[in-house]
């Protein structure tokens, strides 16, 4: 259904039911929630998330789990993607979604939930809930908007269109596209931050993500203040005296 595997000082976590196109039932969202956790655990800098098979990241739910449910339910279907996906939102390292053919649906919200999104060339993606009579419920009329401005998201969430790889690269939906191997490409990207102190790294993360939630001044306060924690670090006084010295830091994550 799934596979995490390590690969140096990267993890890839892979969806695994092509036969299926990747789809999201519940079993394999509750699948990637213990693999999160599981990850969590490990001595990683950096997690990638793909598809298994060339034709899908993940085409998004399993349409036939949503059918024939209960009102409480379907609350509560939505309620285990969201926490799930969370999940990404407070692991120590980074994450990446290489995005390999379809990303529909819950398969977006997935990616979305990731800190960054590198596509593959073929790559296709949307929200496509309202041609069903529904709307997104992990997660997508929250971060999409967040990503791309309200006026793209309502255009993406009301129209439920497809995009290709290069449109959702300059509307900044995802931040780079893969020429060669898409794999090779997620983990050079992971490359460029993987070096640096994983303190920095979460701190940066919050600063971001809070910038999003609070008001310019409150912003600023907490600026401030997870700056200096970072202040506080090892890592930080071994980044400043490796500048003054003129050689390279070695960050030890403290």
């Amino acid at each position: 259904m799934l596979d995490l595997v390590r690969d140096g000082d990267v993890a890839v976590l892979t969806l695994n039911r092509p036969e299926a196109l990747n789809a999201l039932s519940f079993d394999l969202i509750r699948a990637i929630g213990t693999a999160l956790d599981e990850a969590g655990g490990w001595d990683i800098r950096a997690l990638i998330i793909t598809g298994a098979g060339e034709k899908a990241f993940c085409a998004g739910a399993d349409i036939k789990e949503l059918m024939g449910r209960s009102l409480m339910e379907e609350k509560a279907g939505a309620e285990l993607g969201q926490r799930v996906f969370a999940k990404l939102d407070t692991l120590k390292v980074p994450t990446i979604a290489a995005i390999n053919g379809y990303a529909f649906g819950g398969g977006l919200e997935l990616a979305m939930a990731c800190t960054f999104r590198v596509a593959g060339p073929k790559a296709k993606m949307g929200l496509p809930e309202i041609k069903l009579g529904l709307i997104p419920g992990y997660g997508g009329t929250q971060r999409l908007p967040r990503l791309v401005g309200e006026a793209r998201a309502l255009e993406l969430i009301l129209t439920g269109r497809t995009l290709a790889a290069p449109e959702a690269l300059a509307m900044g939906l995802v931040n780079r596209l893969a020429e060669g191997d898409l794999l090779e490409a997620a983990k050079a990207l992971a490359g460029e931050f993987t070096g640096y102190g994983l303190p920095a790294l979460a701190l940066a993360r919050s600063a971001v993500q809070r910038a999003l939630t609070l008001p310019l001044a409150e912003g600023l306060r907490t600026e401030a203040e997870l700056s200096t924690l970072a202040y506080r670090t090892q890592d930080a006084a071994e980044g400043l005296a490796a500048f003054v010295e003129k050689r390279k830091p070695h960050f030890r994550d403290l």
